[in-house]
């Protein structure tokens, strides 16, 4: 319906004008935040009072922003509609995958993800169509945070960044890495590029409906719960599940 994709392309247009004004609030947090940082608190979050002041930020955009545009985009786009779109966006994740399992030493892996890119958009009708799932080609979903954790680089403090959420030192240099090579990012027209990425931040959104109303039902202190699984799961992730005293958390 015309009316419904603009109705969500102005929503989209919004949470961008939203989001530019929130940075500068965002900003002004962390500088407070950070003037009152007392070192007290786990070991793993030594910035636990400028982390909480983020996270705080964070969970108020999403109450406000983010998780109403989701839940309007799940509503107004069909099913099929969503797993095409989502299955756009894994399949040019699949680009980053094949580089950090080849960067691990990984050959079979590495193989496995090319083919699926290769399959997916060749055969998949550029990726819409998750074919090569249905082939028995397995997923090995990778990042350049994991592939450093893998070469022994220290995890560094846990940080809650802005508008991306929970990471630590060493994921945040992986997610700037990957962002600086992302094929969305390199699109030429901007207007097409920043509505791409809008809707890869949505549909990531819709996503998480149910598990972000099954963490707010579970969690009496959310952040310390949302910090511990994420520390926790990166861990199981790097080790590949070899340590037995890790939870293993989904993302």
């Amino acid at each position: 319906d015309l009316f419904d994709v603009r109705f969500f392309m102005l929503a989209l247009r919004l949470m961008a004008v939203y989001i530019c004004r929130a940075i500068v609030v965002a900003g002004l947090s962390v500088y407070l935040a950070g003037c009152a940082t007392t070192g007290q608190g786990v070991a793993a979050d030594p910035l636990e009072p400028m982390n909480r002041a983020i996270f705080q930020f964070n969970d108020n955009l999403d109450r406000i922003v983010l998780k109403p545009v989701a839940q309007g985009y799940r509503a107004v786009l069909p099913d099929v509609v969503r797993e095409a779109v989502g299955n756009v966006f894994s399949n040019i994740g699949e680009v980053f995958n094949v580089a950090n399992n080849l960067l691990q030493g990984k050959p079979v892996e590495t193989i496995e993800s090319f083919m699926r890119f290769a399959i997916n958009t060749v055969f998949g009708l550029g990726g819409t169509i998750d074919i090569a799932s249905k082939t028995g080609l397995t997923a090995h979903k990778q990042d350049f945070g994991r592939t450093l954790g893998v070469w022994h680089i220290p995890a560094g403090p846990y940080l809650v960044l802005p508008l991306l959420g929970p990471s630590s030192v060493r994921d945040t240099v992986g997610s700037v890495v990957q962002f600086t090579v992302d094929p969305v990012g390199h699109l030429a027209n901007v207007p097409t590029r920043n509505t791409v990425q809008g809707v890869r931040v949505v549909d990531g959104r819709a996503s998480l409906l149910d598990t972000g109303n099954l963490l707010e039902q579970a969690a009496i202190d959310k952040y310390s719960f949302v910090r511990d699984a994420y520390l926790q799961r990166r861990r199981y992730l790097i080790d590949e599940g070899r340590s037995d005293n890790l939870d293993p958390y989904e993302d």
